[in-house]
């Protein structure tokens, strides 16, 4: 294998770098799989790393790309093959272990799924991370009981990658989607994938009462601190908010409230680690339920190349639905 391109973070004493550069696969580390990458995604979290703006990365060098789809080019795992397509999310690639903004990648092949039946590698990495944890939020909340004949379903950050799948998710699913988004300019987008209500983000981003007026019987939140305590303070008895991001902060300034005066549920989503047969699950009901069409509408594609300058962006909620990296 010769020499392929890649972005790379160095940390020195003056601080954290970014550069796209040529890679040894020497500097390749360990794995029983080696994947040519043909497109990868650009995330909240590959923002935070690129950027340095958060302490995602825990490994130097790096490459970042928390996902990424591909080919098999070889492979010691019983169940890959050379030629296989393949596809990885989660299990600490581009934090701990080198990532897919790359054209190569090494990693262990009980991290992979196979490339799910009707996606291509380019509208499986239109999902991506985000996609998937939209997907594992739904069903999260039907696992807890819910239906859409329980009430309206919210989702928070809505207009973002996580967002902007789970409102076309629970459309599909039936329910009445109320997105709520700090960008009002993307309320004709959001209607668009299926939302019936547009929320101002100021309605919650106040100072969270211990309880309020009900409005919803589920939500998916990608964005937590105020915005996700508020949602709590909302939530229908017996209702639930599946929580998936920390776009808004790491900090959750509630009170018990909503879950001893109305039973109401938090159910924490992991996306890096599922085990593989709920993974390949959720993978599969992407494939049969996710609108194609409206994937397509949501999605931006970049050129490798251009993944760096776009990170900023991305922080800065610029950006919406998707953004997939195409790897020569």
């Amino acid at each position: 294998m010769t020499a392929f391109k890649a972005w790379v973070i160095e940390k020195a004493e003056s601080g954290q770098t970014l550069a796209l550069r040529d890679v040894e696969p020497s500097e390749l580390m360990d794995g029983d799989v080696t994947v040519r990458i043909s497109h990868s995604g650009l995330n909240y979290k590959d923002g935070l790393a690129m950027t340095g703006k958060m302490p995602v990365v825990r490994r130097f060098p790096m490459i970042p790309g928390i996902d990424f789809a591909g080919t098999v080019e070889a492979s010691e795992h019983p169940s890959y093959k050379p030629g296989d397509s393949v596809v990885l999310t989660g299990w600490g690639v581009g934090e701990t272990h080198l990532g897919g903004l790359s054209e190569v990648a090494r990693v262990r092949g009980d991290w992979l799924v196979p490339l799910p039946e009707g996606l291509s590698p380019a509208r499986a990495m239109a999902v991506g991370t985000a996609g998937y944890t939209a997907m594992l939020s739904v069903l999260a909340l039907e696992h807890h009981g819910l239906t859409p004949a329980s009430g309206p379903a919210l989702v928070t950050g809505a207009a973002g990658g996580v967002g902007s799948v789970a409102v076309a998710l629970l459309k599909k699913a039936g329910w009445h989607v109320i997105a709520a988004t700090g960008r009002g300019d993307e309320a004709d987008y959001l209607k668009e994938l299926g939302a019936a209500e547009i929320l101002e983000r100021e309605a919650l981003s106040g100072e969270p009462r211990p309880l309020a007026k009900e409005r919803w019987a589920a939500g998916i939140d990608a964005v937590g601190g105020r915005v996700l305590a508020n949602a709590l303070a909302m939530t229908k008895g017996g209702g639930a908010i599946a929580a998936c991001g920390n776009a808004g902060g790491m900090d959750l300034p509630s009170s018990v409230a909503p879950f001893i005066l109305r039973g109401v549920s938090l159910l924490g989503i992991n996306s890096v680690t599922t085990p593989l047969e709920p993974r390949r699950a959720a993978w599969a009901r992407l494939a049969r339920d996710l609108n194609l069409a409206l994937l397509d509408r949501m999605t931006t594609t970049i050129p490798l190349a251009e993944a760096g300058p776009r990170a900023e962006a991305l922080l800065a909620g610029q950006v919406r639905g998707r953004t997939v990296v195409a790897i020569p």
